[in-house]
């Protein structure tokens, strides 16, 4: 009975230890990558990040044919 009882013990510290191992390793294998800031294209609205982006005229765009129709429309005047 005392051997059941200490193979029971081993197998219970067995499965903690490799429990406790593979909750340490999803960090690992996650890429490198540094979090990156989000904008906003001034056409369509979509985000996107930053490095993806396109500027002009001080205004992020999604891609050059937004950038282009954005800055040859003309502005919004509100009569009132």
């Amino acid at each position: 009975m005392s051997r059941l009882l200490f193979l029971a013990a081993i197998v219970i510290v067995a499965y903690l230890l490799l429990k406790s191992y593979r909750r340490g390793t999803p960090h690992e294998r996650r890429p490198d990558r540094a979090a990156e800031d989000m904008v906003r294209c001034a056409y369509c609205g979509v985000h996107l990040p930053r490095s993806e982006s396109i500027l002009g005229g001080g205004k992020y765009y999604c891609c050059d044919a937004h950038r282009l129709a954005h800055q040859s429309s003309p502005p919004n005047q509100n009569a009132g």
